[in-house]
């Protein structure tokens, strides 16, 4: 049993020139469209209140920063991987080719908390802006179907409900207001993020192409708003809000404090999975040598200063305490003055978050398509639809989990374990990118990371300080995952491979 068996990065090569079974249609326009479609989400619409409510303050921009940091660092080594092997499997098929099957298995198992979760969480967050905006027109969703599973949920004014966190309640209780008088409910399972995963599956099933074009057209309106609302609200600005920056830690690790600085970077580093997200499309990508190292730069660094930006400005308009809510960025534009607005960032978050999800689920099922063609998965799974040329399997398969998960998970139960799926994934492409230096030196590169030897380390070192800042909690659900895929591996994929199955027969010759 040979765990460490590679994939030759020339065999790679020509396969990639070779396979015409996804259709090529997307330029470096497109790549770097989906990048910022899958960027600019929940990072920027959701957790900005809830990290600087609970964790960093108005810190919550060092907490962008450093986040965004490790971002640029893994981002230079995946656009040598991408420009070098133009294949679908982002980091799965990077680790095959450096670091061997079993590590290949590992990052695209552990891709699946990344991506599919990442749709998850992204779902959820649409979800509590479309019950917003529709409320404003006067159409309330009811509160039992608009939650996760077991939420508590109190009513705040009519037809406003919120999930009851500690924050909320301790804050109600500060004002004179008494928690019990208000009405409340428990919610069975969040009905408006399951719809929006089926019709973005849907779409993903007819075509690539389509796709691409109705993410460009949502990237083009949800950019908008964000430059709309840094325009309008920076007026309203008040330094009072930013002092302290870093509010003094309140003894508990990760609340507050630099340790609260370190954990927020952690969790809104789900913010940048965008980036990674261009590499799977690379077999649908007309010249992806060239183009793909466009996509993944140009989009992180563009979405890194609007991150940036729109945190200041919400923790300077908003005392932070107050940005633990669904739509914190609808609640600093109205604070700022911008009432007219806010349900226009709503739109536009809404619009936002379905390009998000769009790119993850189109992530996800071209992994489970590229693991099957493999052999590590079962081979009906990467069947190509006859007439879209999709893999219509896969991605019928990762919208029913997905929208699943979606109906009873909560943003920050799913977020943080994004998070970590994302900074493993950073650590193994960080370090398999040295590793192919050594073995491969000689081997034409398109793009070359540059200062590769700082720049690579600086990747898996700063991604794996994110990790520790996790709690435990979703240190052990990462666990969970890794032992479920090991069992999954060891029962079918080591011995179903292709590599396996050509060395057996190889064997018997």
């Amino acid at each position: 049993m040979n765990l460490l068996r590679r994939k030759r990065v020339t065999d790679l090569q020509a396969e990639a020139l070779t396979d015409h079974s996804l259709k090529r249609a997307l330029g470096a326009l497109n790549l770097t469209m989906l990048g910022i479609g899958a960027i600019i989400g929940t990072g920027i619409f959701v957790l900005t209140g809830t990290v600087a409510a609970q964790n960093a303050g108005p810190a919550v921009v060092l907490s962008f920063v450093l986040a965004g940091i490790a971002s640029v660092f893994a981002a230079l080594c995946y656009s040598e991987f991408a420009s070098l092997v133009p294949m679908a499997g982002s980091a799965y098929t990077y680790g095959y080719a450096t670091l061997g099957e079993f590590f290949a298995w590992v990052i695209g198992w552990d891709l699946i908390l990344e991506y599919a979760l990442g749709a998850v969480t992204v779902a959820i967050g649409w979800s509590g802006y479309v019950v917003s905006f529709l409320a404003d027109l006067g159409i309330r969703i009811p509160p039992e179907l608009s939650a996760a599973a077991g939420s508590r949920l109190i009513e705040l004014s009519p037809g406003q409900w919120q999930v009851a966190t500690q924050t909320l309640l301790d804050g109600l209780r500060a004002s004179g207001v008494n928690p019990a008088s208000l009405p409340q409910t428990t919610a069975l399972f969040n009905l408006p993020a399951v719809l929006i995963v089926a019709v973005v599956t849907t779409l993903l099933v007819i075509g690539i192409k389509e796709s691409a074009t109705v993410n460009n057209a949502i990237v083009f309106v949800k950019v908008g708003v964000v430059l709309l609302f840094i325009a309008g609200a920076i007026w309203a600005v008040k330094a009072a809000n930013w002092t302290p920056f870093i509010p003094e830690n309140n003894g508990v690790r990760g609340q507050y404090g630099w340790s609260g600085v370190m954990t927020g970077a952690g969790i809104v580093f789900f913010a940048y999975i965008g980036f990674d997200a261009v590499t799977t499309a690379a077999q649908e990508s007309k010249n992806p040598q060239k183009d793909m190292p466009i996509g993944i730069i140009g989009s992180l660094l563009i979405c890194t200063v609007l991150y940036i930006l729109v945190s200041a400005i919400a923790t300077g308009v908003v005392p932070y305490r107050e940005l633990d809510v669904p739509d914190p960025i609808a609640v600093a534009a109205d604070r700022a003055g911008m009432g007219w607005m806010a349900s226009l960032i709503k739109l536009g978050a809404i619009a936002g978050l379905s390009s998000v999800i769009l790119v993850n689920l189109l992530a996800q099922s071209r992994i489970f398509w590229t693991m099957s063609r493999d052999g590590l998965l079962p081979q009906f799974v990467n069947r190509i639809h006859p007439r879209f040329r999709t893999p219509w399997i896969t991605t019928i398969i990762t919208g029913i989990g997905v929208a699943f998960f979606a109906a009873i998970f909560t943003v920050r139960e799913a977020g943080s374990l994004v998070s970590i799926g994302t900074l493993l994934a950073f650590v193994i492409v960080s370090s398999g990118i040295l590793v192919l230096r050594i073995r491969e030196p000689n081997l034409p590169r398109p793009f070359k990371t540059p200062a590769v030897w700082f720049v690579a380390p600086m990747g898996a070192l700063s991604a794996l300080a994110l990790m520790v800042s996790l709690p435990w909690r979703t240190w052990e659900r990462l666990l969970l995952w890794m032992v479920i895929g090991f069992v999954i591996y060891f029962s079918y994929g080591v011995r179903k491979s292709k590599l396996a199955q050509a060395a057996e027969a190889a064997g018997a010759a």
